[in-house]
């Protein structure tokens, strides 16, 4: 679909919300982590547990993480919408992403601002 980026059947959103969710695909498949600044609210908080330590990033530290570069496996990776509700201003979302050989769960809060649709905070899981 996009940078790698698929939809599980039967999601059938307006591409306002799902315009986000391309962007941080975008910055995953790049490296560019521009693409976070067009996903994400600013005031976005990543939590997650990376080697087995609970971090939670502001939206600087987690494009930081990111250095404009893909990665040389891109090429293999696949990420997946797999499930999306929203109604008019809220919304949730999880995507999973095969990269290399870590596989993550991604869940989104999704909130829309004015006529903009953002991803309000992240959770993830490693496997």
């Amino acid at each position: 679909m996009f940078h790698g980026l698929t939809l599980a059947d039967g999601i059938d959103v307006p591409d306002a919300v799902l315009a986000p969710l391309q962007a941080y695909a975008s910055g995953h498949a790049t490296g560019e982590p521009a693409f976070f600044a067009e996903a994400f609210l600013p005031t976005a908080h990543i939590e997650g547990v990376r080697d087995g330590e609970f971090v939670s990033w502001d939206l600087e530290t987690y494009r930081g993480l990111f250095h404009g570069r893909a990665a040389d496996d891109e090429v293999d990776r696949r990420r997946r919408i797999d499930t999306l509700h929203a109604t008019d201003e809220v919304g949730t979302a999880t995507m999973t992403l095969w990269h290399g050989a870590d596989t993550f769960t991604d869940a989104f809060v999704l909130l829309r601002v004015g006529s903009r649709w953002w991803i309000a905070n992240k959770v993830y899981h490693r496997h």
